[in-house]
């Protein structure tokens, strides 16, 4: 306690609480560069490792043609509808690519690139964008949440297994995606207080891409940057350039290693650039301008890589040639896979919601089988 005197006759005194106001982290320490952290192009990408490089090339480009060919299938209506992530595919594959097996990654609805590039079937990442059974995929096996439609309902589920990881003694770390407008929903702050109470191991990363649909983020918030939001809750905020994938490699592995050794969460904040319209059912030319556009291809993610690994002599032709062979031999499975009829099974409506079936579904199951039995007899 703190005793404080007040002026005048006799010995008053006032008795003032201790300072419960006073931070419980130092403020300094937790705030994000003012500018975003770059590699690609300055003196620090000499010291590259010139495979891991070639590497995340070759998932670029596969990266790239996955998107164009999600998307031509919208157009052909084999898929409902696809959320492209044409110029924030380094974000999505980097955030892939710096987990280990056990660890777990929570994906928005925008973010099938990323499960892609951690492992899971291209069909399986978009079966449930073409309205086809439950998840699309088993998340346990592959370790990816199922895509999350409804904005940042993923960052709490998050943070609920890095730290039941945590508490088992398992060296768990959970990378959770979400985009700038997910950052105005109460499950992010809910998210982010509980991990940094309990320094959970979590990694919430933001592909800042301009716009939450349409609209844009100085109509979201008025902070200097989402990476500062993290200061509010006690942690690091690291500002990247989103379309640095080198930058992002970076970030995301000291972040991810921070978690794993038990020094808690970090928000990251990628800045990058949504290219193409939100889906395929937005019109992006009413609420931003084809010059602001083509400013932004100038800084493309996939010809930002190649020309560093071309001018250090990392990359030659036959290179770049491989990667686009195998980039259009997987779009060419894709297609065919995508463009045969699903064969469904209306059962399965009953399966997995419970791991064991309630009196209530049972139910339902036997009436639905019986009126499918008695179509086929019909």
């Amino acid at each position: 306690m703190t005793v404080q005197e007040l002026p005048g006759a006799g010995a008053s005194h006032r008795v003032t609480p201790p300072p419960a106001w006073r931070p419980r982290t130092e403020a300094a320490p937790l705030l994000p560069d003012p500018e975003p952290h770059r590699v690609l192009g300055t003196p620090a990408a000499e010291h590259l490792d010139p495979a891991l490089m070639r590497r995340y090339y070759a998932e670029l480009v596969r990266g790239r043609r996955y998107n164009a060919q999600a998307t031509a299938l919208t157009r052909q209506g084999r898929l409902a509808v696809y959320p492209s992530t044409v110029g924030q595919e380094a974000a999505e594959i980097a955030a892939a690519l710096v987990l280990e097996e056990q660890d777990w990654l929570f994906p928005s609805y925008r973010d099938t690139l990323a499960a892609v590039a951690r492992g899971l079937d291209p069909v399986e990442a978009l079966t449930l964008l073409r309205g086809d059974w439950h998840t699309g995929y088993d998340p346990r096996e592959h370790r990816i949440a199922p895509l999350c439609t409804p904005l940042a309902t993923q960052l709490p589920h998050a943070v609920g297994v890095a730290h039941a990881a945590r508490l088992r003694g398992d060296e768990v770390v959970a990378l959770a995606m979400v985009g700038d407008g997910g950052t105005s929903e109460g499950d992010f702050h809910e998210a982010l207080n509980f991990a940094a109470v309990w320094q959970a191991p979590v990694v919430f990363l933001v592909q800042n891409n301009g716009f939450a649909i349409s609209v844009p983020l100085a109509k979201q918030t008025a902070a200097p940057t989402l990476a500062h939001k993290a200061v509010g809750y006690g942690m690091p905020g690291r500002l990247v350039d989103g379309n640095d994938v080198a930058a992002l490699h970076e970030v995301l592995t000291e972040a991810v290693q921070r978690a794993r050794a038990g020094g808690g969460p970090t928000l990251i904040e990628a800045v990058t650039y949504r290219m193409e319209a939100h889906t395929n059912a937005d019109d992006a030319t009413r609420y931003r301008s084809d010059s602001e556009v083509e400013a932004w291809k100038a800084h493309d993610p996939v010809e930002l890589l190649e020309r560093e690994l071309t001018g250090r002599g990392w990359l030659d032709e036959a290179g770049v040639q491989e990667a686009r062979d195998a980039a259009e031999a997987m779009a060419a499975n894709l297609r065919e896979r995508m463009n045969a009829e699903p064969v469904l099974d209306p059962m399965d409506l009953f399966a997995h919601v419970y791991a064991e079936q309630t009196s209530r579904l049972r139910e339902q199951a036997a009436m639905l089988r019986a009126e499918l039995e008695a179509e086929d007899d019909a």
